[in-house]
Parts: structure tokens; C-alpha cells; sequence
């Protein structure tokens, strides 16, 4: 059968799957449903909730007698290493664009490694039933950056198809709406080239990994010359030059949704192999008497830590099932086997564990599917990691671009610049502004719920890493600092409302407490010790009006991810299934005190 390999790629929240999941209705390999809204290829709770692709997906859809197999990329730049190895199996992109948003940090970031890897684009501008779209503007925009992007001839003469993947209509003029997606269908045979056929002995790189509790780590990629059979006797070469004799104990295929067994595939297609053990990715399958291997893929290295530790807090084992050292270690394990930009080292003591990761909502998305499963364990604060080059200190650099109304761009400059963030472009859109800067890692941490809170909730905000720079100098972190519990107990509105000009609780009145954990923030920079649990003395003697109903203002919630980015460098997020709690990592007071006077000598 013809074969098409395409990847579909584009920044966070322009519509990838939304896209994909129409190509499924397309082929009839899923009736359409009621709910629009519901999207088959998101299928995990967290990628639902918070409406964004966390990992690649392979699909394949049959049209016009030609099987076109589909990858599903992520678009958040912590989960670039997943779109740099799934590039590898495609001929050609399916570059998606918002009309209304044009071409985007990730944007960029993504089209440049796939016009390295020299794959065909073909361009289609998504959401043009969007008021104040501009079509026109945003295809000289993408024309405009593969230039810069040194594009060669027959990349820059691509193809665009106009739509509204959540309409279900593409058309290759977008004043005239289609009825289904078969222009962009078309267009795919038309201008993605076929795998080109290779004889010779077998090669596959191994570009990607799935997990099944059954058989283990299946292995991923593309068949680039010869064929490959089950039962087959095979030469994994791995990294080093080191050369492994397996066979091949299962076939598989991607089947519309599904993957179904095969004795053969053919070079050009794209399958899945089990039996093959101790691979990495960018590993080959090779030729079992002359093994060739082909370049390994090379994937970015991680830009931040966390400590991850056994939740020794009062509260420790009242909500998880997992709560043990050797349970956080086995997870982390298993996360290693098929989270590649993931590292894991041992902490100062067996209890703790160093994670390293791509960025903050990278590992927090790790956190976060832990404590859904059960556990129970304390993160410390987020840390960037740093290099030296040539003998000099550097840190990581992210492209940041943010779109705020006007009336608010002098206020989001300010706040970036403190962050030793420099301004390099600023360009009106319509009622909004874009701006443009290079800002270190650290001055990422903590920013976006302080842009949302001095916009009103209308600033838009992506990065992604650039590179590494010399060392930017000190930042100033959170100023205010912390009230903490004297008293283990539930926290009483009548002592909350006599602390209210001490500063913002984090807890609700009647909610279980213990001593040390953090419940508001000071309005001064120290820490300030409290007791909320201190009920009102009753007399005899009652005067009118004193004892009338106390309103307390709404107690602050944090996302996990903002947790991370609050806490201060002596402070855990304790995170249990149902709960998630700041604390003192020293929970007793006099402890705190001696700690800080050791260091102030």
C-alpha cells in the first residue's frame, strides 16, 4: 500500500488535535460524536483538563487507497524533546496557524528543526471563523519566517490550506467554506512525497517508545531501508558502538486508532517492534550479520531540578496509598523507561530523590499523575541548572513573547526587566501589543500568575529555550514572606479575621492545620509565627453587636505549578492525593530561629 508519513506540529493551543481528530471522522474510523468538544487522541485525564497535548501520538488514517500515517506533537516547549524525535519519521509537516494569533515562539522552534531535517511543509491556517482574523497577513508572516529560517526553494514554495479544524471545513480559499477536510486531505497526497523505497539490509531508528504493562517497552520508528520480519534475528546498535544480537518477537502496525500485528513491513512505513530489550532512543535495528547504525537522534539536555521526598509531614499517610521511600523510587523508575528528557539521581539522604526536567510544567505534569495515582511525597523548590563554558558561568535563556491590551505593556515591560529580561520587539496587533524578550529561566519562575494578577487576567504568555548565556546576576524573588502555624488543629475565623492586616491566608476556616506548615503571606519580607487555631474565650457578660457573623475574604489556591514557582528555598509543596500544602521544610520554630542565626554569622 502507498505510505505518507506527515507529523503535525504548531504552538500550544492552535488546534493539533482538534485537527487530527477530524481526520479520524473523516476516514470513519470513529463515528462523529454529539460533543464536539471531546477529543479522542487527548485521552488522559490531565491532557483534558488543561486542554494541551503532553505526549506524541501515532495514528493512521486510509484515503483514497493511501495510508497515511499521522503523528500528534506536542506544542508546549516543555515537551520539545517529544517533537524533535517523532520529526524524525515523518516526509513531510503539517505546519498549523492560528489566524488570528500568526506564527508563535513554539512555532518557530518547531518549523526550524523540521526544515533542518528537510521535510516538505504544507502550511494551513486553522480558526478563520475567528472575529478579527487576518488570513492574509499570517501567510506572509509563515513565508517571512522560513526565509529566515533558511528554507530552501522547494520549501518556500508550500502549499496553504485555510480552515476551521473545529468546524470540521478546509478549503484553499478561506472566503469560501468547505463542507469537510478533503482539500487538505488531497493536498496531502498531492504534495508530501511517498517514503523513498531503499533496498538493501534492514535499518530502523528507534525514535520513539510506548509501554505496556504486558510486554514491556515496545520500540517505535521508521523502517528506512530493507524490511523487517517477526521472528526476525536482529543487531541493536546502541550508542559507544556497542552491538547486541535480539530477534524480533512481535510486528505491530498503526491501525487507525489502534495498532494491529503483521508478519512484514515494508521500508517507509512506520511500526512498532517488541522483544527488542535495553534500547534507548536514537538506538538502530540493524542487519544481524552487517550491522550499519544510523545517527543517533540527540535530545535536549534538561534545564531544571527538584528535590522529590517522603511526605514526613504531620499529616504523613492519612490520604495516600503510596507513601514510602521505595514507592516513589519504583515510580520514578518506571517514568524514566518512557520519559526521555526526564533524569534521576539520589538526593543527600535515601528518603530523597534529584529529578531533573525541562522545565517547570514538564515535572509538575510528573507530580501531578503521581498524586492522582496515590502518592504521597514533598517537592522542594524548582532550581536551574547552570553550565560552564569555556570557563565561564552560563544559565539557560527562553525566548518569552507576551500579548497584553495596550494599556498594560508598560507595566508587563517593567515587571520582565526586574527580571533581568530584555525587550527585543514590540508590534501593535489590532487592540493588543506583542512583545518580545530574551529572559533567563529563573525569570520565568513565579511570572505568569504576576502578569495575570497586573492584567487582569489578559496577558498571554510563551517561551521556549533559546540557549545558554553568561550568568545574568541575581534576581529578586518573592519579597513577602511567609505566616506559618504555631499550632497543630484547624484553623478558627475568629483568630483569621484578628490576623487579616497581617497579610492573605492560603487556608479556609474549619481546615486541618499543622504546625509549620505555611498559611498566608506576611505583607512584610520576614516570616511571621501565627495561631489560628485560637478560639474566642466566652464570659457571662455579652455586650449587643459582639458577637456578629465574621466574613473572612476568599482564601488564596494554588495550582500546583504556581506552588512550585511561590515556594522559598527553606519551604516543601507537600502534595497528597486530595490535598496540597505549603510547609517550613524545619516545621519547629526554634529550629527555624537557630538555622537562620547559624547562617546570618
Amino acid at each position: 500500500m502507498d505510505v505518507r508519513n506527515i507529523a503535525i506540529i504548531a504552538h500550544v493551543d492552535h488546534g493539533k488535535t482538534t485537527l487530527v481528530d477530524r481526520m479520524i471522522y473523516q476516514a470513519n474510523l470513529v463515528r462523529k460524536p454529539e460533543n464536539l468538544g471531546e477529543l479522542i487522541l487527548d485521552n488522559n485525564d490531565l491532557e483534558r483538563e488543561r486542554g494541551i497535548t503532553i505526549l506524541a501520538k501515532n495514528v493512521s488514517v486510509v484515503y483514497k487507497g493511501v495510508k497515511i500515517n499521522i503523528i500528534d506533537t506536542p506544542g508546549h516547549s516543555d515537551f520539545g524533546g517529544e517533537v524533535e524525535r517523532v520529526l524524525n519519521m515523518a516526509d513531510g509537516v503539517l505546519l498549523l496557524v492560528d489566524a488570528f494569533e500568526g506564527c508563535m515562539p513554539q512555532t518557530r522552534f518547531v518549523l526550524q528543526k523540521a526544515l533542518d531535517l528537510g521535510k516538505k511543509p504544507v502550511v494551513v491556517i486553522n480558526k478563520v471563523d475567528k472575529p478579527n482574523c487576518r488570513p492574509d497577513e499570517v501567510q506572509e508572516e509563515v513565508f517571512d519566517l522560513m526565509f529566515a529560517l533558511n528554507a530552501n526553494e522547494d520549501q518556500l514554495d508550500f502549499r496553504t490550506v485555510y480552515g476551521s479544524a473545529k468546524q470540521g471545513w478546509m478549503s484553499l480559499d478561506w472566503k469560501q467554506p468547505g463542507s469537510d477536510i478533503t482539500p487538505l486531505l488531497d493536498t496531502i497526497l498531492e504534495v508530501i512525497p511517498a517514503p523513498q523505497q531503499v533496498e538493501g539490509t534492514p535499518q530502523m531508528l528507534i525514535s520513539s517508545l510506548e509501554y505496556s504493562p504486558y510486554v514491556g517497552r515496545i520500540a517505535v520508528g521508521r523502517i528506512t531501508r530493507g524490511s523487517l520480519r517477526t521472528g526476525m534475528n536482529i543487531s541493536l546498535c546502541k550508542r559507544y558502538d556497542i552491538v547486541e544480537k535480539q530477534k524480533i518477537k512481535q510486528l505491530m502496525v498503526f491501525d487507525g486508532l489502534g495498532k494491529k500485528n503483521v508478519d512484514e513491513v515494508q521500508c517507509g512505513d512506520i511500526c512498532a517492534v517488541v522483544g527488542v530489550e535495553g534500547f534507548e532512543i536514537g538506538d538502530t535495528i540493524a542487519d544481524f550479520e552487517n550491522p550499519e547504525a544510523l545517527p543517533p537522534i540527540a535530545v535536549d539536555e534538561p534545564t531544571m531540578s527538584m528535590l522529590f521526598t517522603i511526605n514526613n509531614s504531620p499529616f504523613f499517610g492519612k490520604d495516600g496509598k503510596f507513601v514510602t521511600s521505595r514507592h516513589i523510587k519504583d515510580r520514578l523508575d518506571r517514568e524514566l523507561e518512557k520519559n526521555l528528557a526526564l533524569r534521576v539521581k539520589p538526593g543527600l539522604n535515601a528518603d530523597s530523590f534529584v529529578v531533573y526536567g525541562r522545565g517547570v510544567l514538564h515535572l509538575s505534569v510528573l507530580i501531578e499523575t503521581m498524586r492522582r495515582e496515590g502518592f504521597e511525597l514533598q517537592v522542594g523548590q524548582p532550581k536551574v541548572l547552570d553550565k560552564t563554558i569555556n570557563g565561564q558561568r552560563c544559565e539557560p535563556v527562553e525566548e518569552l513573547t507576551i500579548e497584553v491590551p495596550e494599556g498594560f505593556v508598560g507595566t508587563c515591560i517593567e515587571m520582565v526587566t526586574r527580571r533581568k529580561g530584555a525587550l527585543l520587539r514590540m508590534e501593535p496587533r489590532t487592540d493588543r501589543t506583542l512583545l518580545e524578550f530574551d529572559i533567563p529561566t529563573r525569570g520565568i519562575m513565579g511570572l505568569r500568575s504576576n502578569l495575570l494578577t497586573a492584567t487582569q487576567g489578559e496577558a498571554v504568555m510563551a517561551h521556549r529555550l533559546k540557549e545558554y548565556q553568561p550568568y545574568k546576576g541575581d534576581i529578586e524573588r518573592r519579597t513577602n514572606g511567609s505566616l506559618v502555624s504555631l499550632e497543630t488543629g484547624e484553623a478558627i475565623a475568629y483568630s483569621m479575621n484578628k490576623l487579616l492586616d497581617r497579610g492573605k491566608f492560603f487556608v479556609e476556616p474549619g481546615e486541618e492545620i499543622y504546625g509549620g506548615q505555611v498559611v498566608g503571606e506576611h505583607t512584610r519580607e520576614r516570616d511571621l509565627n501565627v495561631n489560628i487555631c485560637k478560639t474566642k474565650k466566652l464570659t457571662n457578660v455579652r455586650a449587643a453587636g459582639s458577637d456578629e457573623k465574621i466574613v473572612l475574604p476568599p482564601a488564596i489556591k494554588f495550582s500546583l505549578e504556581e506552588a512550585l514557582e511561590y515556594i522559598q528555598e527553606d519551604e516543601y509543596v507537600e502534595v497528597t492525593p486530595h490535598h496540597m500544602r505549603i510547609r517550613k521544610i524545619l516545621l519547629d520554630p526554634l529550629d527555624r530561629k537557630r538555622k537562620s542565626d547559624q547562617e546570618d554569622c
